[in-house]
């Protein structure tokens, strides 16, 4: 039994990886992300309904991300959804990725979260 709990705590922490420096800037709850020359520092969890990776959904779900995001001399702070571009500056600012993945049962820690962003365009 005790075997069997080490191995799911090693699996359940291999979900918590950091994506790769390729995937783009990445950061945690209160960090800053630079991404063309636009600063994001996720702030809180809004919502995360994403369907959990050991469970078959109808419907993927959602992460939402309230953010602050600067960029020269202005600032502003707005609710990025994983995989939608949002309009910032003359460009868009997209969640690209979040780990962990949510898994059935269990609520990710909030320090764990680490946030990928992109941004398409120039200041």
């Amino acid at each position: 039994m005790k075997l069997l709990v080490a191995l799911a705590t090693l699996s359940l922490a291999s979900c918590a990886t950091i994506p790769s420096a390729e995937a783009g800037p990445t950061a945690g709850i209160g960090q800053i992300a630079y991404t063309n020359g636009i600063r994001v520092r996720p702030l809180q969890v809004v919502e995360d309904s994403r369907c959990p990776s050991n469970v078959q959904c109808v419907w993927a779900g959602r992460l939402i991300v309230r953010s602050d995001i600067i960029g020269g001399s202005w600032h502003r702070v707005m609710d990025l959804e994983l995989g939608k571009g949002q309009p910032v500056a003359d460009g868009t600012l997209t969640l690209v990725s979040a780990v962990p993945a949510k898994v059935a049962g269990a609520e990710p820690d909030p320090r764990s979260y680490r946030f990928t962003f992109r941004f398409d365009g120039g200041l």
